[in-house]
């Protein structure tokens, strides 16, 4: 059984000084992780800001929740996540999605495709993520991504690449989680594009309990596996 953990996720402050006092303030207080989400608006860049978080730091685990996949080709992710597995010394987890906030796609000009569609793309992102982590040169022929023979370098110092936490509120990308991820984020079902009351009636016990059922089908005897980076499942932060 692994023990509970606590994360936080932080916006700011984004001034340098207050940044790195608030992560220090963080890790002071206990708390295993600090994560910053993935938005178009004044909050800190995640791959950045959690840089300098865990700079200020010496033990605080620092993560994305969740990088939205169709902002960035995986093959990016995969060097940005294996580089800040490097420089933290293998403190940061990678969390990643389907995205979901319709007013991003639509203020930066990045079509909004049906979420069957997006989670698809995600499940081949993964795919090129643990390829290029793997240690030998990547190559996969997709629907959305092509690699030919690329080496993932840097060479991540987690063995398989730092811990993936896909999180999400829908049964297909629940699924994908429960087979894929490393840490399964639980949400509400953001398929509205925004935070309303639509998603409260989403939030129950019940509905936990269902997305829960969805993982722990997917993984299968997987989930009962003992190895260095066994599945792990907590409440995705907002």
């Amino acid at each position: 059984m692994h023990p509970f953990r606590f994360g936080i996720q932080c916006r700011g402050p984004a001034d340098p000084q207050g940044w790195r006092a608030l992560a220090r303030q963080v890790e002071d207080l206990g708390w295993s992780t600090l994560t910053i989400a993935d938005h178009f608006d004044d909050a800190l860049a995640p791959i950045p800001g959690v840089m300098a978080a865990a700079d200020a730091t010496t033990v605080l685990r620092v993560g994305t929740m969740v990088l939205s996949n169709d902002y960035r080709h995986p093959v990016v992710v995969a060097k940005e996540a294996a580089t800040l597995d490097v420089l933290t010394g293998g403190r940061f987890e990678l969390g990643i999605g389907a995205g979901w906030m319709t007013v991003d796609y639509e203020a930066a000009g990045i079509p909004l495709d049906e979420a069957g569609e997006r989670v698809h793309r995600l499940g081949e992102a993964v795919a090129v993520l643990k390829g290029l982590w793997a240690g030998d040169p990547c190559t996969l022929e997709g629907e959305h991504y092509r690699i030919d023979g690329l080496a993932g370098l840097p060479r991540p110092v987690t063995p398989g690449g730092p811990p993936i936490v896909i999180g999400g509120g829908g049964p297909r990308v629940l699924r994908l989680a429960g087979r894929e991820a490393d840490v399964v984020g639980i949400n509400v079902n953001l398929k509205a594009g925004v935070i309303d009351q639509r998603a409260f009636p989403d939030g129950t016990p019940e509905a936990t309990d269902r997305k829960v059922g969805w993982v722990r089908a997917a993984a299968g005897d997987l989930r009962f596996v003992n190895t260095s980076r066994r599945r792990r499942s907590r409440r995705s932060p907002r």
